[in-house]
């Protein structure tokens, strides 16, 4: 079996494939002074509370973000799951040819996402991911990674919102009844949600012109559902877009 993990900076998503079927999957806070022993219990509980025995995990298969966990989590995998994980980065088959200026600096978290969404829908491609910052990424019909649009996530937004306004509340991220807000918790969600709504469907018509119009786009992440459900550039929502890029990528290394 594979564990897979995406590191992120808000959230860590981790699954377990039997075989190419993801048949467990979880989402935890990430705690980055968590050391590897403390992740290794809280990730056997939640494997064993799903009845996968632990000593049938041959494999891992890691995307971080966060470079300090990076770190963490290989340790855990040798030392609590006897495997040498897969780290996504330099060096790692991903069948991408990345078209970046300084090709490090593209995520772990944007490249399987990459991989997974030419995969599984073809090239031309957009993906979007709705994480602690707003990434969209843009795979051109040659299968490039061309680039992309890095913007404050929805959270990020809000709590700057907040933080610099001292009469201005914290407020559930919803989809509001009305746009007209009629109150100020009202007109703040309706502010955000659309503000978010118009700047997704604003980015992504301009990437399409990249491409003349003929990406496909996937949504992913956590406030995908959300904010795919109003934005009217989106064709697909894939909730785990991402462990399938991890999937993808340690199946295509595995022969080293």
């Amino acid at each position: 079996m594979l564990l897979v993990m995406d590191v992120g900076n808000t959230n860590i998503t981790f699954g377990v494939y039997e075989r190419r079927r993801l048949i467990h999957h979880w989402r935890v806070h990430t705690n980055r002074s968590a050391t590897e022993d403390e992740y290794a219990i809280s990730i056997k509980n939640y494997l064993r509370e799903a009845g996968v025995p632990v000593k049938q995990i041959d494999g891992v298969s890691i995307a971080s973000v966060v470079p300090p966990l990076k770190h963490v989590m290989e340790k855990m995998c040798r030392k609590h799951f006897n495997v040498t994980p897969l780290v996504v980065g330099p060096g790692v088959k991903t069948g991408l040819n990345i078209k970046y200026e300084n090709p490090r600096e593209v995520g772990a978290d944007r490249i399987v996402n990459a991989v997974a969404a030419v995969q599984l829908y073809g090239a031309p491609a957009i993906v979007v991911d709705f994480g602690t910052a707003a990434t969209f990424c843009l795979i051109d019909d040659r299968e490039h990674y061309v680039g992309g649009v890095i913007a404050p996530g929805i959270h990020v937004s809000v709590e700057a919102l907040v933080s610099r306004a001292a009469q201005l509340p914290r407020i559930e991220i919803v989809k509001p009844e009305h746009i007209l807000g009629k109150n100020t918790i009202n007109a703040m969600q309706s502010g955000v949600y659309y503000g978010y709504v118009g700047q997704v469907d604003g980015i992504v018509s301009r990437l399409q012109r990249e491409v003349d119009g003929r990406a496909y786009v996937v949504a992913t992440g956590g406030l995908a559902e959300l904010i795919g459900e109003e934005a009217e550039t989106i064709d697909t929502i894939d909730p785990f877009l991402t462990l399938e890029g991890l999937h993808i990528v340690y199946e295509r290394n595995r022969s080293k």
